[in-house]
């Protein structure tokens, strides 16, 4: 399985804390708003939004919350968030994507520059690292939505482009299937999917490592640090690297 994906079963366990609940909420409330704000604020006409609700749902984001944060937009007093992107390469030249949502650009690219810095990394320019990701459509389904074979087929019938089960290990990964697409077909392959297998368990856009770059330990530990510290900033939506981790480092982790 690779690292990107297993940093995703670590933030999915630390996210029962409560700190990292609250500002999950948040990143995911910001991007409802600025959804609803540059489209119509109905989910069902506005793809973006859809998604955008339909991810804060999986994330277990109360109705209300979201509810709160389309009416922010439908209001008129919801901020002006400039998205950006960021580029840079965390220990041993592992690729680093960061996406932010902002009202204070310079504020922004300095925080995110002085922690590069501080964890061993360095911010690049724009393109500097994109050329290794591809920007891809992501559906995620339980296992228990069906076998590989009734995935495959549903997935084919969609339009999608790729499929990968991931069996788990226990109760805090129980495992799923990842189902990918073109970033521009994400809102009709997500429909098409869910007449065909129910309720995904999330749809999302997201950079796809076409390389990745194996880590040892030491080298793991100071880019999931860097990681951490990045999300952590409230300007910043995502994080994504290509790296690679062993199983072994992996249980040392």
């Amino acid at each position: 399985m690779a690292g990107h994906s297993k940093w995703a079963n670590i933030q999915h366990r630390k996210g029962k804390q409560d700190k990292i609940r609250a500002k999950v909420f948040s990143k995911l409330s910001k991007e409802i708003t600025v959804a609803a704000k540059m489209g119509d604020p109905d989910p069902d006409k506005n793809p973006r939004l859809r998604l955008a609700v339909k991810e804060a749902k999986s994330n277990s984001v109360p109705k209300d919350v979201i509810e709160r944060a389309i009416k922010k937009a439908v209001g008129g007093d919801a901020e002006n968030y400039e998205e950006i992107r960021y580029e840079g390469y965390g220990p041993n030249g592992v690729a680093v994507i960061v996406e932010a949502m902002t009202d204070n650009r310079n504020r922004t690219a300095s925080s995110v520059r002085s922690l590069f810095a501080k964890h061993g990394g360095n911010l690049g320019e724009t393109g500097s690292v994109a050329f290794m990701f591809e920007r891809k459509g992501q559906v995620s389904y339980p296992l228990s939505a069906g076998d590989a074979d009734t995935i495959m087929m549903a997935a084919i019938e969609a339009g999608a482009e790729d499929v990968e089960t991931n069996q788990g290990d226990g109760d805090e990964d129980p495992g799923s299937h990842i189902i990918w697409c073109a970033d521009t077909d994400l809102s009709e392959v997500s429909n098409a999917l869910e007449e065909a297998l129910g309720e995904s368990l999330s749809a999302k856009f997201v950079w796809r490592p076409s390389t990745t770059t194996d880590l040892g330990l030491e080298d793991a530990q100071k880019l999931m640090k860097l990681i951490e510290a990045l999300e952590d900033d409230d300007d910043v939506q995502n994080v994504t690297a290509n790296f690679e981790i062993s199983d072994e480092v992996m249980a040392q982790l």
